[in-house]
């Protein structure tokens, strides 16, 4: 049973976040123990380094909700209805075509191509109907074992349970431009904490 809001997140970003938080806080507790005046200067260095990973490879996803497809990327999030919706595509990342104009996923970006020769019947198998082209052709980056292509099933489905109940039959936008939220906070806080880095470097 499909719940009525389903999010991806890639799992190899949460790991990486892990460990760059880890080696932050467990360098700056070493340092601290070791020669706390050496190691003092470099604690916002290593925090805008948390906050960084934790920015670009946590925070990130793709939230699929009866409303329409949320794209949480790294500086804004943005908001894109049902009904503006038009075509997804997983060339380089996942992207959505609409009636606003094209956006892409910082969370879902398409596959090397080392992992596209490792594809198998899986990869290509049980895919939403809108996945296949011509001859029943996949595209890399709709493979169901990568980012873009897990998201990209993740969006079609919901999009084509919609468009078969007559949901989508007469879209109507309710907005000139999508929603869009910029991350203020996120972005202060990495402004502030890299002239803190800078300063305290320089004393």
């Amino acid at each position: 049973m499909v719940t009525d809001v389903e999010v991806f997140r890639p799992g190899f970003g949460r790991v990486l976040v892990v460990v760059v938080v880890l080696l932050c806080v467990g360098g700056a507790v070493t340092g601290l123990l070791d020669d706390a005046t050496t190691v003092w200067p470099y604690l916002p260095l290593l925090a805008l380094l948390s906050v960084l990973a934790w920015a670009a490879y946590w925070r990130p996803a793709v939230v699929v909700s009866p409303a329409g497809v949320e794209l949480r990327n790294v500086t804004r999030t943005v908001e894109i209805p049902w009904t503006a919706l038009n075509a997804v595509e997983t060339h380089f990342a996942l992207t959505l075509h609409t009636a606003y104009g094209s956006y892409a996923s910082w969370a879902a970006p398409a596959p090397s191509q080392s992992r596209v020769r490792r594809a198998d019947r899986t990869d290509v198998s049980d895919l939403p109907e809108s996945t296949y082209g011509s001859g029943g052709s996949v595209r890399p980056g709709d493979l169901a074992g990568t980012d873009s292509g897990q998201a990209a099933a993740l969006v079609r489905s919901r999009w084509e349970q919609l468009r078969d109940t007559g949901v989508l039959n007469a879209p109507r936008l309710e907005r000139e431009q999508p929603v869009v939220h910029w991350h203020v906070g996120t972005l202060a806080v990495v402004v502030a904490l890299g002239a803190l880095s800078v300063l305290t470097l320089a004393l």
